[in-house]
């Protein structure tokens, strides 16, 4: 019996043992594949999974601290900073496949700019795979550093300009669907693609404000899918 897992928390979101469990018993492998909810990362917790598992899935908000205890990154996860699928002590991050297979068919030759909200690791592999795209980002944060935006400095004349708009924060994300980005909404026109890393609820308030613009909009799943096929293929040397 092989034994997988996903470290994070909450995990209450998380589809991937439904997802992983589904996929074992429908190809016949014996294996099992559970949560682990941890509020902090322990070296004795974290040694323990390591050596236990045979893969691992990580999100928010380990996706960086979980590095120190691996023995390898592979290029993108290296590049990216931040790893969402470990194997055997290494770490890999599929979350930017994910994100450039699902973004790549809504963009327009004149999507050239993007916002990302949020500066934790999902935030870091969406930059990447925009970057990969030919779109140049910029972060967004409510404590802004060198480099970044705050929420309250996006003018009019930006939001023209960064026709993409990419949400890597957990607002809206159930249970706490009435949330959202500080976004001046007002400034969204049918010229906007809001893509939400967050896949429930199906449409956030985030989606529906800029829905209600005329904007072109994209959630999560898709991406969610994306990054668990390649972290399968991964796991089991396809």
């Amino acid at each position: 019996m092989r034994h997988f897992g996903i470290i994070g928390f909450p995990l209450l979101h998380s589809f991937s043992a439904k997802y992983f469990n589904e996929r074992f018993a429908t190809e016949k492998i014996e294996a099992e594949y559970s949560l682990y909810p941890m509020k902090e990362l322990t070296n004795e917790r974290m040694n323990d999974l390591l050596n236990s598992l045979d893969g691992m899935n990580v999100t928010m908000p380990y996706k960086q601290a979980i590095i120190p205890y691996l023995e390898q990154l592979d290029e993108t996860a290296e590049a990216v900073g931040a790893v969402n699928v470990v194997h055997k002590r290494v770490g890999y991050n599929t979350d930017c496949i994910g994100f450039m297979e699902s973004i790549r068919p809504l963009l327009g030759e004149n999507d050239r700019k993007a916002f990302v909200l949020g500066t934790g690791g999902a935030s870091k592999a969406v930059c990447y795979g925009l970057k990969k795209l030919g779109l140049s980002p910029t972060l967004v944060s409510r404590t802004p550093k060198e480099g970044m935006l705050g929420y309250d400095q996006l003018t009019e004349e930006l939001m023209n300009e960064y026709t993409v708009i990419v949400n890597c924060t957990p607002l809206g994300m159930a249970p706490e669907e009435n949330t959202y980005p500080a976004i001046p909404y007002e400034w969204i026109s049918a010229r906007h693609l809001l893509f939400d890393c967050v896949y429930n609820p199906e449409e956030t308030l985030f989606l529906q404000k800029g829905k209600a613009q005329g904007a072109r909009i994209k959630n999560g799943m898709e991406m969610l899918f994306g990054q668990a096929k390649a972290a399968w293929k991964i796991w089991n040397n396809e």
